[in-house]
């Protein structure tokens, strides 16, 4: 996994929370993402195909393992920076919040 810095990766703490991940970390975000859109459609087309449903199923395994994986490089950006943050200005809800996150990222 990528590592991340707190320079890389800040969310503000007003009212309209925003990341502002580097433009390195975004790229590698966007990238990840194209090629799970590409899985998606390469899925559909094995669907429309009628492809041995243990096939698609394997692609659609894969195509969860790249969601996670995007997913990990987000949490761990989002700990090494927001958490840490919001935590130091005292905003200890954030530790719910986090938990709360984790708990749907592991369903």
């Amino acid at each position: 996994m990528d590592n991340i810095t707190e320079a890389e990766h800040c969310c503000s703490t007003d009212s309209e929370r925003k990341s502002h991940h580097s433009d390195k970390v975004k790229a590698n975000l966007i990238t990840r993402l194209n090629r799970i859109e590409g899985q998606i459609r390469g899925v559909k087309g094995l669907i429309e195909k009628d492809t041995y449903c243990d096939d698609v199923l394997n692609q659609i395994a894969a195509i969860q393992s790249a969601l996670n994986g995007v997913g990990k490089l987000l949490l761990e950006g989002h700990m090494k920076s927001c958490v840490i943050e919001r935590i130091q200005a005292g905003e200890h809800e954030v530790v719910e919040e986090l938990l709360t996150t984790i708990q749907k990222l592991m369903k």
